[in-house]
């Protein structure tokens, strides 16, 4: 993940959702990603192959939805270790939004629940819009672990703009504090991740390019 250690997550690419999995009107849903180089909000947190299992369940009526998603990195870094990474999350639709409750783990650590200034978790508060092609994304770090991360925002807004023979294509554009989401220490409020992503059937390929880092990534997903 960012500056401040290793962990942090969710997503490949462009989406802000658990696109792995097959959503399910209520009760559980389980599913699991294959990417080339794991990539969150226009950084890139590992660049080995990971598997990214997913469970939730949705409660009947309220449409109330609890999971878990994960990241595993197939390959160890050069220092030996290896990026593991586990998230809990409650969502709830309120009206056209969703509000989302995340917990991100840096798995590697001793103490899954330990919410400390020093701890390895990141609790955010998102919510989340979307209308037609169109979908909005806010979200702020509300609890854990603290230096760069605490209380950093970032927000996004997406487009599907092509639906076509079985593939589909949008675009996205995210800003966050530059300190947690971007390449410098500063404080200013930058846009951190620009791309584009096509999907056909279970598999999706994005280009991402952090103006911040003036990074790019190729990734490349499979959905099951």
């Amino acid at each position: 993940m960012r500056k401040t250690a290793k962990f942090l997550t969710l997503a490949v690419a462009l989406a802000a959702t658990f696109t792995g999995t097959a959503k399910a009107d209520e009760g559980f849903s389980i599913g699991a990603d294959i990417i080339s180089t794991y990539v969150w909000r226009g950084t890139e947190l590992s660049d080995s192959p990971s598997i990214q299992p997913s469970l939730s369940y949705t409660f009947s009526g309220i449409g109330i939805e609890i999971g878990a998603w994960g990241s595993y990195a197939i390959d160890d870094k050069a220092d030996g270790t290896r990026y593991k990474e586990i998230d809990l999350y409650a969502s709830v639709p309120v009206g056209p939004v969703t509000l989302t409750v995340t917990d991100y783990c840096d798995a590697a650590a001793d103490n899954s629940f330990d919410f400390s200034q020093d701890g390895p978790n990141v609790v955010e508060l998102s919510a989340s819009y979307g209308i037609d092609d169109l979908s909005l994304l806010a979200a702020i770090n509300v609890a854990g672990k603290e230096g760069s991360a605490k209380n950093a925002v970032y927000c996004e807004a997406g487009y599907q703009f092509y639906d076509k023979d079985g593939y589909t294509a949008s675009g996205v554009i995210g800003a966050g504090d530059q300190a947690f989401y971007g390449d410098t220490l500063s404080n200013g409020f930058t846009i951190v991740n620009t791309g584009i992503s096509v999907s056909k059937d279970r598999y999706t390929a994005s280009y991402v390019y952090n103006p911040d880092s003036e990074k790019s990534v190729l990734a490349f997903m499979a959905s099951f």
